[in-house]
C-alpha cells in the first residue's frame, strides 16, 4: 500500500506508549497495533480525530504517501 502510517514515530516524539494511547482513545491495543504496523486497510475519521487529539498532531503527521511501497 502506498499510504504509510507513521504512528510509531509520533508516539516516540510524544513519549507515549501504544498502550497509553489505546486507553486514551478507547481503542483496543490489538486494533491500534494493526494500524501502527501498517496492516490496516482503513481508518475511521473518528478514530483518526481521536488519535490526533491525544497526540496533538495533524492527520498528515501520521500518514505519508510513498509510491514505491506498492512495489514491495
Amino acid at each position: 500500500m502506498a499510504v504509510v502510517i507513521t504512528l510509531d514515530q509520533m508516539l516516540l516524539k510524544r513519549g507515549m506508549t501504544l498502550s497509553e494511547l489505546a486507553t486514551r482513545v478507547d481503542i483496543t491495543l490489538a486494533n491500534l497495533s494493526i494500524l501502527k504496523t501498517g496492516k490496516a486497510k482503513a481508518i475511521r475519521f473518528s478514530t483518526l480525530d481521536a488519535i490526533c487529539r491525544e497526540l496533538k498532531c495533524q492527520p498528515g503527521d501520521l500518514l505519508a504517501h510513498d509510491p514505491g511501497e506498492d512495489d514491495l
